[in-house]
C-alpha cells in the first residue's frame, strides 16, 4: 500500500515519534519505551512512517536504529502555502471591506 506524508502525519502518535527521532536516532525499543502502547503498536506506526519516507531504519549489529527524514515534509509546507495565499488574499480584502463599512448603528 502507498502511503503520503498526509496519512503519516495524521496521527499523533506518529507525530510523536517523528518528533522523538527528530532530536536523534534511536533503536525501536527506545523508541517504545516513550510511549504507554506495545512494542508491535509501535512498530507499525514506525512502518508506516518508513513507508512514506519519513523515518529510515539502519541495521547496526543487532539493533535496529531509527531516524527522521523530515524532508518528506516539505509535500506538507508545498500544499499548505497554496491555501495559505489563498486565504490571506481572501482575509485581507475582507479587513479592507470591513474598514470602509459604516460603523453598526446600536
Amino acid at each position: 500500500m502507498r502511503r503520503d506524508v498526509f496519512q503519516a502525519i495524521a496521527d499523533p502518535t506518529r507525530r510523536e515519534i517523528l518528533h522523538l527521532l527528530s532530536q536523534k536516532s534511536l533503536h525501536l525499543n527506545a523508541v517504545a519505551e516513550n510511549f504507554d502502547i506495545s512494542r508491535p503498536a509501535i512498530s507499525k506506526h514506525i512502518k508506516i512512517l518508513t513507508e512514506c519516507g519519513l523515518v529510515v531504519i539502519k541495521q547496526q549489529g543487532r539493533e535496529r536504529y531509527c531516524h527522521a527524514e523530515l524532508k518528506k515534509l516539505r509535500e506538507v509546507a508545498e500544499w499548505t502555502a497554496q491555501y495559505r495565499a489563498f486565504w490571506t488574499e481572501k482575509l485581507d480584502a475582507l479587513d479592507q471591506f470591513l474598514s470602509k463599512a459604516p460603523p453598526a448603528k446600536p
